[in-house]
């Protein structure tokens, strides 16, 4: 009879028996302070592992929960009102938090003056207060635009356009010309400080091919001034690099997220930036508000040589309050002010409809395409979409608004195709879907001034240049893009808006959220 030695066996009670024991015995020279650190570190080991374990049961009772949760994203082109929107949101959910943001909004607001000065002499360096027709007169529709006049950018057909014997100057333009110069010179403090400002806000990022200035942030942006924004972020694959306190980080990460942001926090009695610039403007008040004023720079706006976007009238126009000594942004300033979103910024909020409490997350993204890649992650589980589209931009180009666009491209067009996307996409079939035909003031304003759509939107025919005619035309265009691409027969809400009107958004979001929450409700089969 053969026999052969049974194999040890991991519950052996001898030494020999256990594989593991000859490696986790202490060895026989240990000391009493070698087993003492031996003794932390597997402590440590096992609250670690504890941790860890904790956080995995959390993750999967968030997991549960969160399908309960309504997803909102806002899409649409740049430009067109959805970090606006978000504002509007944050204001009617949770306006302690908007109110709290405040101080941080200062350094958006100086850049929103500063940006459009620079622009204005730059202007009157190009033009001057020539006498040439307007560009009304002297462009076609989309197509033939230079996309630097459509910017409000200096256009020369060749380099000596502007290269002018001051001999041959009249005596007009001679003033003009030293005054444009006595502008720098006393402006010069405040043109110099864009840079700095501009840094502040994007944290250093530097996105190429911007001819306008502008300034890209990512959520959390808040933090390098003075506290936190609206909401949180949430870590998901292909994410563009969002600020994240995350639900679905581990414990040590968001210990650390928040040491982050304490020790980048700016205490507003110490933040020399913006206490310089604040000095610098209060200084500049009335050489801005001249400058603002000037004839020729009327003129210019008038032709349409110079094209400034509606907030940076906004804050020249209120330069008087907003460089006083002490000025803290009003709600009004904070759902003015401009900067460009970049990537993908998730908000989180308590909504109580109906007498149920929901969790919602409302999405805010970059519009240029560029960053529309950073959309897709979100599509697979969204609830609703809200998609805008400023009907004020049909006398724009694409790259008005967007970085490296083509500037052939009228944006309503842009966002027609943009739209079309948006209804065809397989993964939002099911979302519901709510169409803001945004910007309506501005349009409004535009019209008034004898802006003539058919200018640039040749499509548009001999119909009538008013703004009930306009609407309609442009909201039959939407509304067929979507019935051509329907499958499903959802339908759209569609709602004509001004992103910036506090009182009228409130009872369009109030009516939006009363309908996005019936279709949730019908879909989770509870009605």
């Amino acid at each position: 009879m053969i026999s052969t030695s049974r194999p040890p066996s991991v519950n052996s009670i001898g030494a020999d028996g256990d594989p593991f024991s000859a490696l986790l015995r202490p060895p026989a020279s240990e000391t009493e302070h070698e087993r003492v650190a031996r003794l932390q570190r597997e402590a440590d080991a096992k609250r670690i592992s504890d941790s860890i374990d904790e956080e995995i049961k959390a993750d999967k009772e968030r997991m549960r929960k969160s399908r309960q949760d309504i997803r909102l994203l806002l899409l649409g082109q740049a430009e067109s009102g959805k970090s606006t929107l978000q504002k509007q949101f944050q204001l009617l959910y949770n306006p302690a938090g908007l109110d709290d943001e405040r101080l941080s909004w200062r350094a958006v607001v100086y850049f929103n003056i500063a940006r459009p000065i620079t622009r204005i002499l730059e202007a009157l360096d190009a033009y001057g207060d020539a006498e040439d027709d307007d560009d009304l007169n002297s462009d076609g529709a989309f197509g033939t635009l230079d996309i630097r006049a459509a910017s409000g950018m200096p256009v020369a057909s060749s380099s000596s356009d502007f290269a002018v014997d001051e001999k041959s100057l009249s005596p007009s333009q001679l003033s003009l010309e030293k005054q444009i110069s006595s502008f720098r010179a006393r402006l010069a403090p405040l043109l110099a400080a864009e840079t700095s400002l501009a840094d502040r806000l994007s944290g250093g990022i530097d996105v190429s091919g911007s001819g306008k200035g502008s300034v890209f942030v990512r959520s959390g942006w808040q933090s390098r001034n003075i506290g936190l924004s609206f909401g949180r972020g949430r870590d998901r694959s292909n994410s563009g690099g969002r600020f994240s306190l995350s639900g679905r980080a581990s414990l040590e990460n968001r210990k650390g997220n928040e040491m982050e942001l304490q020790a980048r926090r700016v205490d507003p009695q110490e933040d020399k930036l913006v206490q310089e610039v604040a000095s610098i403007l209060s200084t500049c008040q009335r050489d801005i508000k001249e400058l603002w004023e000037l004839p020729a720079v009327k003129k210019l706006r008038d032709r349409r040589r110079l094209k400034l976007e509606e907030w940076a009238e906004y804050f020249l126009n209120n330069i008087a309050r907003v460089s006083a000594p002490g000025y803290v942004p009003t709600i009004e300033d904070i759902l003015h002010a401009r900067i460009q979103t970049m990537g993908v910024a998730e908000h989180v909020f308590d909504m109580s409809v109906h007498g149920r409490t929901v969790r919602w997350h409302l999405f805010d993204v970059g519009g240029a395409r560029g960053q529309r890649h950073s959309w897709i992650p979100y599509f697979d589980d969204a609830t609703a979409i809200i998609f805008l589209a400023p009907v004020s931009a049909f006398d724009q180009a694409s790259s008005f608004a967007y970085l490296d666009e083509d500037p052939r491209t009228n944006r309503i067009d842009d966002s027609l195709q943009l739209f079309k996307q948006i209804c065809s996409n397989a993964l939002l079939k099911r979302a519901h879907l709510v169409l803001f035909l945004n910007k309506t003031d501005v349009l409004k304003s535009k019209l008034a001034a004898g802006v003539q759509v058919n200018k640039y939107i040749t499509s548009y025919g001999d119909r009538a240049n008013e703004y009930d005619t306009v609407v309609a035309y442009f909201k039959a265009h939407f509304t067929q893009v979507h019935r051509r691409n329907n499958e499903n027969n959802r339908v759209l809400f569609t709602h004509l808006t001004s992103a910036v009107n506090t009182k009228a958004m409130q009872s369009i979001i109030t009516d939006v959220r009363d309908s996005i929450f019936r279709g949730y409700l019908k879909s989770a089969a509870l009605v």
